[in-house]
């Protein structure tokens, strides 16, 4: 963990990205864009879909794909990523690693379920099937945020002032969680701070300098998020 979140004021709200997050769902979402675009006429790597589509909403993925392909091709890619992804989700989908610990630990400093909610870039029925399909739906059930609900999706910081307007608490009183730079640009321009969560795909040099915190053990946010202003601390 690297980094402090600065105390000038109490954290209220906990705003939680979705995929790469609470979901271990980014592997499987990458693996199947690179197929898809092996398939459909645009060649990419992995690296290159982090860096093109992680943490950007399903509208801007498509924009990107009919600039390059047209759209036709967009919504054939769009139907099969779909598909595809459902299928990979119900054979291995698992929760992020150390997750239910840091949801565990925040409601025993205080922090409960009131305190939580999630703004992601999915839609809410993706969000219904991978969120159930590990166990965390009902954790969250009301307080879940998508991108099809505002007019610009992340790095725009539009899901994120949405999500605390509902939530009746001011931006500075929100941390957001995220595992994309896309994600904390977004959190930044809401006037959040942010926990960059680097124990995944997202390599935490990419969050570093961004993020007010990076943290690659999510077992450590419920200390990072309630701790008055400390000293620096480093470790994995």
């Amino acid at each position: 963990m690297t980094g402090i979140l600065p105390a000038r004021e109490p954290v209220e709200l906990v705003v939680f990205d979705c995929d790469g997050v609470l979901v271990d769902s980014e592997p499987i979402a990458v693996r199947t864009h690179v197929a898809l675009g092996a398939e459909l006429g645009w060649p990419l790597s992995e690296s290159d879909v982090m860096n093109r589509f992680v943490g950007r909403s399903t509208t801007s993925i498509g924009e990107q794909i009919a600039e390059r392909l047209g759209e036709e091709t967009a919504r054939t890619w769009g139907e099969r990523f779909q598909e595809m992804h459902s299928v990979a989700v119900d054979e291995s989908l698992a929760p992020v690693d150390g997750i239910v610990e840091a949801l565990d630990g925040l409601e025993r400093a205080g922090l409960g379920p009131a305190n939580w909610c999630i703004a992601s870039s999915g839609s809410h029925e993706k969000m219904r099937h991978t969120l159930g399909k590990v166990g965390l739906y009902e954790r969250f059930a009301g307080r879940i945020f998508s991108a099809h609900e505002v007019e610009r999706g992340k790095p725009a910081p539009d899901l994120f002032l949405h999500a605390a307007r509902r939530m009746g608490v001011d931006p500075s009183r929100c941390v957001v969680v995220e595992d994309s730079k896309f994600g904390v640009q977004a959190a930044t321009a809401a006037g959040m701070r942010s926990v960059g969560y680097a124990g995944g795909l997202t390599p935490a040099q990419w969050l570093t300098g961004l993020a007010t915190a990076v943290l690659t053990d999510m077992r450590l946010l419920p200390a990072l998020v309630t701790a008055r202003e400390t000293a620096d601390a480093t470790g994995d």
